[in-house]
């Protein structure tokens, strides 16, 4: 059984019980409400739940005003559909929609136009809608360890592409079939929809420090697709291949450390310094070869950079 689930069990019970309590007509409608208004984040719930509070008034007053004139016919409600639903949608209040018809449904069939009649309604809302929004506010669960665990997975993943990368180097022949590649995509999207969850969740202090080591993933992802492109261009096992595999051995290891160590981008400083002082290729073939790998070393620096700009404020949770 979800969280959620549980959730609007417990704001259903809260409203008819205090719908009840103080004698609120219709104690069963605010349980209905309560319904409407359980959402998966706080900052979602603060902002649904207004939204369809002030639909359902707006709603409730432009009934009143039809049902005045034109009396309690299904005609009427249908005209009350057709210009109150596009209102609230101009107004930014389309999450209300459903909310206000309850209540004016409720209205409708009431056949009763009074101040009376237009309070209790509204009494329904806030006791309905308020015990929604307090079990939203009182808890929702913990995304951190969730967090932790697609980090992990996705840490894991990449210094796996990064080992099949050096095998590749070292061995042009090697075949690898790149599922590593899928995972870690679909973990990265996971772990952006997780973080943005858990970042609705902070109403005080929110820290984004998630979402930025996510996209910073995903930035990486795309360069290493680059290096991809450019190792299917080396064909033939060379000195600077050998070079090169030792980069992403080197690579495959801080990968999962959780502080930018620098040792790769060392290691691809002085490959750079010692690949200007060797010879010029002699072949055509020697010459796309050493093109190519000079290209993923360079695909490399922009990975690394990426990664010393953003792998620092994920390192400070705990």
């Amino acid at each position: 059984m979800g969280f959620r689930v549980i959730k609007t069990a417990i704001a259903t019970l809260i409203a008819i019980i205090i719908a009840d309590a103080f004698g609120i007509e219709g104690a069963l409608s605010a349980g209905l409400l309560a319904i409407l208004g359980v959402d998966v984040t706080r900052k979602r719930s603060l902002l649904t739940v207004s939204s369809r509070f002030f639909a359902s008034v707006m709603g409730l007053l432009l009934a009143f005003g039809l049902f005045y004139i034109l009396g309690f016919h299904i005609w009427g409600l249908v005209l009350y559909i057709l210009i109150a639903f596009p209102l609230m949608a101009r107004a930014q209040f389309k999450e209300g929609i459903v909310t206000s018809s309850v209540v004016v449904f409720r209205v409708f069939g009431g056949e009763e136009l009074s101040l009376h009649v237009l309070l209790t309604q509204v009494e329904l809302l806030l006791v309905g809608l308020g015990s929604a929004m307090l079990v939203n506010l009182i808890y929702m669960p913990k995304e951190e360890n969730k967090l932790s665990d697609i980090r992990q997975k996705i840490d894991e993943l990449f210094a796996d592409i990064f080992s099949q990368i050096a095998l590749t180097l070292h061995h042009p022949q090697h075949v690898w079939d790149g599922k590593e590649l899928i995972e870690a995509g679909a973990l990265i999207d996971e772990g952006l929809s997780t973080a943005k969850r858990a970042l609705e969740n902070q109403l005080v202090s929110p820290d984004d420090s998630w979402s930025v080591y996510f996209y910073m993933r995903k930035q990486q992802l795309e360069r290493i697709e680059s290096m991809l492109e450019l190792i299917a261009q080396v064909f033939q096992r060379m000195p600077q291949t050998d070079i090169a595999a030792m980069l992403f051995e080197r690579l495959s290891l801080d990968v999962t450390k959780a502080e930018y160590t620098g040792r790769t981008e060392a290691m691809l400083a002085e490959w750079e310094q010692e690949f200007k002082k060797m010879e010029l290729p002699s072949t055509r073939e020697e010459f796309e070869i050493r093109s190519a790998v000079l290209q993923i070393c360079r695909e490399l620096a922009m990975y690394l950079e990426i990664a010393k700009k953003d792998k620092v404020p994920t390192i400070s949770k705990p």
